[in-house]
């Protein structure tokens, strides 16, 4: 049987992005089971995987519960806002620059999430996965991070068991109990959040050392990949006029789009050539190389979603505001700021447009999904 798998990517408080597309699916989808029995996330989109995957044989009550927890998000849910705490960050960071790290602890991010933390401890029903695995609406969820020591992507993945584990070149597969430590690991942003330690090594986030983002799903048994991304593809004009140089906050927001989006695309172009190099194959050649076609369906936002930050950029709380300003993340561009902005009115609009833009692919990711 053909099996669908649902991918979601990171990329901080653009995940509400991917909330809105499901939610059109599920309308299309209508009452039933659970339209993706595999289902793999990274960061802010291993979060979303999570709460599908426990209510995957309720995948609309899943929706519901996305939908209810990114429309009443707040940055103080999600990271410390409060000024002594922003005020306390940067000056470790220019104590510890200054003394070469001697006197002064080595600060571990720039923003403390234990709200976070505590917000997922209270709210996420973990044991609803392995419900969903035993019944049978759920074939396997893989939540991926970077290990800062061995210097490789990491999916940790809880599966029916015959399902195992897999080993590649600096990417590889463990079977595991997904808890909120996989979670918090594979969004731990770099610089922005704390690495989050798991056994013996510390993790972050999955989309650094994740060169190949579809080869979870497809490990997992998927022959059809859904993929939910948060940036739109239309290229960045030259521009007409010499431009400052970049700054810390620029550069930053530059290696996330990079992290996130960018290996994603790659794959997605490496997964286009395999496939039509199958085509070309005899039936006989196909089974002898072992190799199997992938259909992907990717979903992108319509929109530049910096246009919307900058649109709700006094919706961010001014402590936050005044360190993006002095890392130079504020006013030339909106990238840092579109990851960071976890604030209720920016989620909703980032809903609506995932949710219009998924209505506009009706026909399409309905033919996908049904043939």
């Amino acid at each position: 049987m053909s099996v669908t798998a649902l991918i979601l990517p990171g990329g901080g408080a653009r995940g509400a992005y991917q909330v809105g597309v499901l939610k059109a699916i599920c309308e299309m989808a209508g009452p039933g089971g659970n339209p993706f029995p595999v289902i793999c996330g990274t960061s802010a989109g291993a979060i979303n995987a999570v709460v599908l995957a426990s209510h995957a044989h309720e995948f609309e009550t899943g929706v519901e519960r996305l939908e209810n927890f990114w429309s009443t998000m707040f940055c103080a849910r999600v990271y410390r806002t409060d000024p002594w705490t922003v005020f306390k960050s940067g000056l470790r960071w220019a104590l510890s620059l200054s003394l070469g790290g001697q006197l002064v602890t080595h600060p571990k991010s720039l923003l403390d999430n234990t709200p976070l933390r505590q917000f997922l401890d209270q709210s996420l029903k973990l044991n609803g996965i392995r419900t969903a695995i035993e019944r049978g609406d759920l074939r396997g969820l893989s939540i991926t991070a970077s290990g800062y020591t061995c210097a490789a992507a990491i999916s940790f993945f809880q599966a029916s068991m015959d399902i195992e584990p897999w080993s590649r070149a600096r990417r590889h597969g463990q079977r595991t109990d997904i808890d909120v430590s996989h979670l918090l690991a594979s969004a731990a942003l770099p610089l922005l959040f704390p690495a989050e330690r798991i056994g013996n090594e510390y993790f972050g986030d999955g989309g650094m050392r994740m060169l190949a983002p579809l080869s979870p799903a497809i490990h997992l048994g998927a022959d059809r990949v859904v993929v939910i991304t948060t940036r739109d593809e239309k290229p960045d004009p030259p521009p007409e006029d010499p431009v400052p140089y970049p700054s810390l906050g620029e550069i930053g927001g530059y290696l996330l789009d990079t992290i996130f989006m960018d290996t994603l695309n790659a794959d997605l172009k490496r997964l286009d050539r395999v496939n039509r190099t199958i085509g070309l194959l005899s039936e006989e050649k196909l089974k002898e190389s072992g190799l199997r076609q992938i259909a992907p369906l990717v979903i992108r936002p319509s929109r530049d979603l910096r246009e919307v930050t900058h649109e709700h950029m006094d919706d961010i709380p001014r402590a936050v505001r005044t360190l993006l300003r002095a890392l130079g993340g504020w006013g030339r561009d909106w990238r840092m700021a579109s990851y960071l902005l976890f604030e209720s009115a920016y989620c909703q609009e980032l809903i609506s447009l995932g949710y219009e833009d998924g209505m506009r692919q009706r026909s399409e990711i309905m033919e996908f999904l049904s043939s």
